[in-house]
């Protein structure tokens, strides 16, 4: 859970405030940040969800295929789906000839 505290302090949020946010005691983002404990999924999802991050990302996890999208291609992908539908296919193919 290194990148818990990566965006963490990225927010700059102590772990009192980030534990405040999922009603959680600072003392939990503590182990998790230092591997002590894990968080349960409920909360793994809302700490992603928070930080506009995978769960993959949070936990460090790398696939064998490497296909886990970055934080920044995550922001990408949301930011497609924020444009309105009618302009979508112009944008993605605009992407597909930018080889």
């Amino acid at each position: 859970m290194k990148n818990l505290k990566k965006l963490r302090l990225e927010a700059g949020l102590s772990q009192q405030a980030l534990a405040d946010k999922f009603h959680l005691s600072q003392q939990s983002i503590q182990k998790y940040e230092c591997g002590i404990s894990d968080p349960n999924l409920d909360t793994l999802k809302s700490f992603a969800n928070y930080f506009n991050v995978s769960v993959d990302y949070l936990i460090d996890f790398k696939d064998e295929d490497n296909t886990a999208l970055s934080p920044l291609e995550l922001e990408v992908v949301q930011g497609i789906r924020n444009i309105d539908a009618d302009v979508r296919p112009y944008l993605i193919e605009l992407i597909k000839h930018m080889k």
